[in-house]
């Protein structure tokens, strides 16, 4: 509950934080932030929910054993640093030569980026090392922290009258990092002394997590960051209106991390046991609820999406019912493929899972450059890029359970941690 808790919090105040941010900029100055927000949660989770996911793993399974801790939290810190090295390189190179056409030449988003990308690494390990220690209520303060935190700087800069997307930009960083700090306080003994660690025990599925991972997140992410780069000068403001559009249309997804995050650790419970029935009729249970909350969102988008997003964001930032649609049934061809690719995970199919995804930013990447119209070509490329992957997902899946439904050393993980992709 406390994890179910922390994620509509952080939710929540993640809507929060677009929302006001988006009326104190207005569409163009908005523009840049929400392509900083699309890359910090494409680069960020995506390259560190791996490490949080094997740490939690291997920490539960010492604890099951009665083994300290401590090495295997030490090597996960090393292996996410180096991780942090190369990433913040990159992403320094990247958003320097790109700084004009991404970040409208505000340095200060670079800025942001890397402190969000240190605060993503420090808030994982410690997400991890809580997770795998058992300790789920002040797991879920760390998440309830980041997005608080987060809406609170948002609110302070608002208040204060601040007009351009720098400021926020930091505070879109620095949560995750101060949210790790907060969470912490009055913890003891996460890191007992044991047996030192074997690089195996934490790397045996860390790299297909991390491939799987990272897909994922540009499936999520990548849209703004494309409309971004794409616009023309007189389309500069279009990337602020979809980001706006794209946040409204993915209100299912937000109601759904709180039902899936519960959900994940007793597929792979049943997936370990050997329940084949508890297995299938659990994950046809999550698919109807995906379908469901997908055709709702779907005919709210049509119904209603564009006075939401009048009302939220204010009248410069609406769009035609026909892109929230769009986009409203790419969010549930999107959360069908992350529940099938966490069932894959569950029966160790870890670099299915990556394959699927490839193959959906494959496409994502192909109808988008094929197109004309700057918004229908991304919408529809998330779109045929979310339902290339859950199709691949499903025809991956079904060969695997007749064979692979039982006790698996990679299924030993029931202390998963949120999967990634669910941010706004």
């Amino acid at each position: 509950m406390a994890v179910a808790g922390g994620l509509v919090v952080l939710g929540l105040t993640a809507y929060g934080f677009l929302v006001i941010a988006a009326r104190a900029l207005g569409p163009e100055a908005y523009a840049p932030l929400s392509a900083l927000w699309a890359i910090v949660f494409l680069v960020g989770p995506g390259c560190f929910v791996p490490v949080e996911q094997e740490l939690a793993r291997s920490l539960a399974a010492r604890r099951a054993a009665g083994l300290g801790g401590g090495p295997v939290i030490r090597q996960a810190a090393t292996l996410g640093g180096m991780a942090l090295v190369v990433v913040a390189a990159g992403s320094t190179v990247v958003g320097l030569v790109l700084v004009d056409e991404l970040f409208d030449g505000q340095v200060l988003l670079v800025v942001g980026l890397l402190v969000a990308l240190a605060g993503y690494y420090a808030e994982h390990l410690v997400r991890g090392t809580l997770a795998g220690s058992g300790r789920f209520k002040p797991y879920g303060v760390v998440l309830a922290a980041e997005g608080t935190l987060r809406l609170v700087g948002c609110i302070a800069l608002a208040g204060l009258g601040v007009a351009t997307a720098g400021p926020y930009g930091i505070v879109l960083g620095g949560a995750p990092l101060l949210a790790a700090a907060v969470s912490l306080r009055g913890q003891h003994g996460l890191a007992p002394p044991g047996p030192p660690a074997d690089r195996r025990e934490l790397t045996v599925a860390l790299g297909w997590l991390l491939a799987g991972s990272v897909l994922a997140q540009v499936m999520a992410n990548a849209g703004p960051v494309a409309v971004k780069l794409l616009a023309s000068d007189s389309e500069r403001a279009v990337a602020g209106r979809f980001l706006a559009a794209l946040i409204v249309a993915r209100v299912p997804m937000f109601l759904f991390q709180a039902v899936l995050a519960p959900a994940l650790p007793r597929l792979a419970r049943m997936a370990t046991a050997g329940d084949r029935t508890g297995f299938d009729a659990g994950l046809r249970r999550l698919l109807a609820l995906v379908a469901a909350l997908g055709a709702a969102g779907t005919l709210g988008a049509l119904v209603a999406g564009p006075a939401v997003v009048r009302t939220l964001f204010g009248s410069d930032f609406e769009l035609p019912a026909h892109d929230l649609a769009t986009l409203a049934v790419g969010c549930a061809a999107y959360l069908m493929a992350l529940t099938l690719g966490q069932a894959l995970i569950a029966v160790s199919g870890h670099g299915r899972v990556a394959l699927a995804w490839l193959a959906g930013v494959a496409t994502f990447g192909t109808v988008t450059a094929l197109g004309s119209d700057l918004l229908t070509r991304v919408e529809l490329g998330m779109l045929a890029g979310s339902v290339v992957a859950a199709v691949t997902m499903a025809a991956l899946l079904v060969p695997l359970l007749a064979h692979r439904v039982g006790p698996l050393p990679d299924s030993a993980d029931l202390l998963t941690p949120p999967p990634p992709g669910l941010a706004p």
